[in-house]
């Protein structure tokens, strides 16, 4: 029985380092890029803090803000949803930003119904800027790697919504 006990946590705690979360954390959204960087928005679950994080499975590049109730207050939300079908080609963007020392994060996922002309599409990633110079910097993510959605930030209450910004 102690070597099953073993197993387990060995497994939960390799489990929670692959996806970049704490054992008190839940993914509120997390994808994959084709650099092998995971990029992972997790949440307390009791809605303590949220915290951004960005690395390898084994390395934890960036990890932002400090987690504590103000972490909420850091982030802002935007999103615009088209409804229908392929006749009014269909829309759903989310994104979710902070600045953090000069650089703009932007995580953005977004879906297009598309129409007769443009074809259905989905894309998930990060765009950095740098707000001193303007760069961007696009780091696209895989999207069949994507676990969780933006979208519950619409509802949830704790965190800035604009409804003036589309990205």
């Amino acid at each position: 029985m102690k070597y099953l006990i073993t197993i387990f946590i060995i497994f939960q705690t390799s489990f929670c380092e692959a996806q970049q979360t704490l054992p008190n954390e839940e993914i509120v959204f997390s994808f994959k890029t084709a650099n092998a960087k995971i990029l992972t928005l997790a949440k307390d679950k009791r809605n303590k803090y949220l915290v951004y994080r960005f690395g390898t499975i084994n390395k934890t590049e960036l990890e932002f803000p400090n987690k504590n109730l103000d972490s909420w207050k850091v982030f802002t939300y935007s999103y615009y949803f088209r409804g229908g079908g392929k006749q009014n080609a269909r829309m759903d963007l989310d994104n979710l930003w902070f600045v953090n020392e000069g650089f703009e994060y932007l995580i953005f996922s977004s879906y297009n119904a598309g129409d007769d002309e443009i074809s259905e599409s989905f894309e998930v990633g990060l765009k950095i800027t740098n707000l001193k110079t303007g760069k961007e910097t696009i780091i696209n993510g895989i999207e069949n790697s994507v676990v969780g959605s933006l979208q519950q930030f619409r509802t949830n209450n704790l965190i800035k919504i604009d409804y003036y910004r589309i990205d």
